[in-house]
């Protein structure tokens, strides 16, 4: 048996420049940290010839092109195997939640996939093929960020290139800061599940018609990706509380679905309670929250949300980014 994990992850700053009708138009570049939440696929070899998936439902199948969970089977061809296999997923956090977990499940499955073919493959190549599968063999309109910090991990910035190349940088900060980091933000589950696709589809539609008010505030997020990288390396950690209020300012004009009235009385009441600045993570509609606080007023917004009936996650950033963490595998 072969188990393999990838992280989810934070986009720190510069979110969603990384999305096709901006990147290729522009240049993307935002940072991103990968947290220790995973995404596990488990392979093993089956004693039948056919295929049996086990996920939010199960499936055996004799062919690869009969089975029904797109991903699974994208990935089956892409590493050519036909049969006798039988893979598992199970997850940390609830799926269509912002932490772009569709994606680090793309990445687990194709490492699990290579280490059941005994193949070695890079945190690149990964990348790669998460991006080849999603984005080109399934035609979701989402961007390359939750591959390439799926694969990598750490605290890493990005550069998307207007020729679809990318560009990886691990960002240079002090063991210090991040813990300053990890102690002041406060993650909380708004309870709201929605595929990334219904904000997206959107928010592509209105950057490929170079909306100038669109085009303004991308530009605008990709600046406070660049003074995110900054203040890490710094260590003004404080500063960053300021950004995500700004970023979300910004980022909540950008689709009709971004937010809605319930969501903005939660994002308001941690304000009230004393958080400097905060965001709805992913592509918004739901999801997680994150927000940024001084360390005297983190309880009162902790109280604030769980009266509101949210949930606290709580996290520590991952440094490994994808891994086989177990082979038992056998011929």
């Amino acid at each position: 048996m072969i188990v393999s994990r990838a992280p989810v992850r934070f986009s720190l700053g510069g979110g969603g420049t990384d999305l096709p009708a901006y990147s290729e138009q522009f240049g993307g570049y935002l940072v991103s940290a990968a947290i220790d939440k995973y995404i596990y696929v488990t392979a093993n070899k089956r004693f039948h010839r056919d295929i049996r998936l086990a996920y939010s439902k199960t499936e055996i199948v004799a062919d690869v092109e009969k089975i029904e969970h797109r991903i699974f089977r994208e990935a089956l061809r892409m590493t050519k195997i036909e049969h006798s296999i039988e893979l598992t997923s199970v997850a940390d956090l609830p799926a269509n939640s912002g932490l772009g977990s569709s994606s680090s499940f793309t990445v687990a499955l194709l490492n699990a996939l290579h280490a059941y073919k005994r193949e070695f493959v890079s945190s690149r190549q990964l990348a790669e093929e998460a991006c080849e599968l999603e984005i080109e063999k399934l035609g979701e309109p989402i961007g390359k960020q939750d591959q390439y910090i799926s694969a990598f991990g750490n605290v890493t910035a990005f550069h998307f290139g207007k020729d679809g190349s990318v560009e990886v940088e691990p960002v240079p900060v002090r063991d210090e800061v991040l813990d300053e980091l990890e102690t002041n933000l406060v993650i909380v589950y708004s309870g709201i599940e929605r595929p990334a696709s219904v904000v997206l589809s959107e928010q592509g539609q209105r950057m490929r018609a170079l909306e100038p008010a669109v085009i303004e505030r991308m530009h605008k997020i990709k600046e406070i990706g660049h003074e995110v990288f900054r203040l890490l390396v710094s260590g003004d950690v404080d500063r960053y509380g300021e950004l995500l209020h700004h970023h979300w300012t910004q980022k909540r004009m950008l689709a009709s679905k971004m937010t809605d009235s319930a969501l903005d009385e939660h994002y308001e009441a941690a304000r009230a309670a004393g958080a400097i600045g905060g965001k709805l993570m992913g592509a918004g509609g739901g999801g997680f929250f994150m927000f940024y606080t001084r360390p005297a007023d983190k309880r009162r917004v902790i109280e604030a949300m769980t009266a509101r009936g949210l949930r606290i996650l709580r996290f520590r950033f991952d440094t490994d980014g994808a891994r086989i963490v177990a082979n038992l595998h056998r011929s």
